[in-house]
């Protein structure tokens, strides 16, 4: 199953410029394939840096919370209220390549544990078919009626 971006606004209520998950190429009750296309346009490259634009770390980290997020509301999906997650943690997360505008990152995300309302995934990030970041991150879930961002 493929998600476009109007589809993914109905899910996560990031917007610009903190939303970086473009596109969901695959999705079912385990894993998530998603897009996050890098544009020299983004806000971010005016301060990093501006004269050689890096995309930051922090952000790709952001990107798999957010594509674990959207894998996390379509398991609620089945459930009588949906699902909203929360960045919970991350850990063992590590950096092997440097992300350019122009690049296109696919992200992966598997779920691999559940504790109550704490979801745990494996990610990684692939840039040309380089790893360019792996690690776990950790989601809260949340009832969508409790949300915080109405």
């Amino acid at each position: 199953m493929e998600l476009n971006i109007s589809d993914i606004l109905g899910i996560l209520p990031h917007r610009f410029p903190f939303l970086f998950i473009d596109r969901v190429l695959e999705i079912d009750e385990k894993k998530i394939t998603a897009i996050k296309n890098v544009s020299v346009n983004e806000p971010i490259f005016t301060g990093h840096f501006p004269q050689d634009p890096v995309f930051p770390g922090v952000l790709l980290i952001e990107a798999c919370a957010q594509a674990s997020g959207i894998l996390l509301n379509y398991l609620s999906k089945g459930n009588k209220e949906e699902k909203l997650g929360l960045f919970g943690g991350v850990s063992n997360f590590r950096f092997k390549k440097i992300i350019k505008p122009g690049d296109t990152i696919i992200i992966k995300s598997e779920l691999i544990a559940t504790k109550l309302s704490v979801c745990k995934f494996k990610v990684k990030a692939n840039v040309n078919e380089e790893l360019a970041g792996w690690g776990e991150i950790e989601i809260i879930s949340v009832a969508k009626e409790e949300e915080l961002f109405r």
